[in-house]
């Protein structure tokens, strides 16, 4: 989930966000800078998802009191199957593509393909692009159009760790490189393609929405 939502989501735990305006939101959860509408975006994905119900009419906000209603077919694990929720399409080059969309439906898959026992957490990404090409996750290489599960509760990614990173509210995949020494996080593309890498500060804005686990080929 986005910072920003994750922030609204434990305002909205003692204020009412159907009474406040979108700059208080953004005030509220210490980002004051930050634009109405990039707030907007994300309270509207919180309803979408479930979290949330607003209505500005009758100033009435309401919250989930378990998971949300889109997710509960992933929690549920039956005896081989999973359903995985798929939300958006992960760039394997440029970042370019948003990594927040609507939610694409559920990638239903044995468990014994994913090698884990429970779902939760889960989330699948379908790569567009080849610049991880050579990234092997359990055998299996990051190819254009294979879908990547995140496990998004693993969010503490050490060097050499292929990641789901968010950059400017867009996705990339690529191979996280701690660089600290010298100033700078490296993301790092994996590919038989030239691919420049990615540099960062340690300071800017960016984060990791959890580490690459397992690749589901796409057809």
């Amino acid at each position: 989930m986005h910072i920003i939502q994750q922030k609204l989501l434990e305002l909205s735990k003692n204020e009412n966000l159907a009474k406040l305006s979108l700059r208080d939101m953004a005030r509220s959860i210490g980002m004051p800078n930050e634009s109405p509408q990039k707030i907007k975006h994300h309270v509207l994905q919180l309803q979408k998802k479930g979290f949330l119900t607003i209505d500005r009419i009758k100033g009435v906000m309401g919250r989930t009191t378990g998971e949300p209603s889109w997710s509960k077919g992933f929690l549920q694990k039956t005896s081989k199957l999973f359903s995985i929720p798929i939300i958006g399409v992960a760039n394997c080059g440029p970042a370019t593509i948003y990594a927040e969309q609507n939610f694409q439906g559920f990638l239903r898959t044995s468990s014994k393909l994913i090698g884990r026992s429970s779902p939760k957490g889960l989330y699948a990404i379908k790569a567009d692009g080849s610049s991880m090409n050579r990234a092997e996750i359990d055998g299996k290489r990051i190819e254009d159009g294979d879908f990547v599960i995140i496990n998004s509760e693993d969010v503490n990614a050490t060097t050499g760790e292929v990641v789901l990173a968010i950059i400017d509210d867009r996705a990339i995949i690529k191979r996280f490189i701690d660089d600290r020494k010298n100033g700078q996080i490296v993301l790092k593309a994996d590919s038989s393609y030239d691919y420049e890498p990615i540099y960062l500060h340690p300071d800017d804005e960016f984060f990791i929405n959890g580490k690459v686990i397992g690749v589901i080929k796409g057809s």
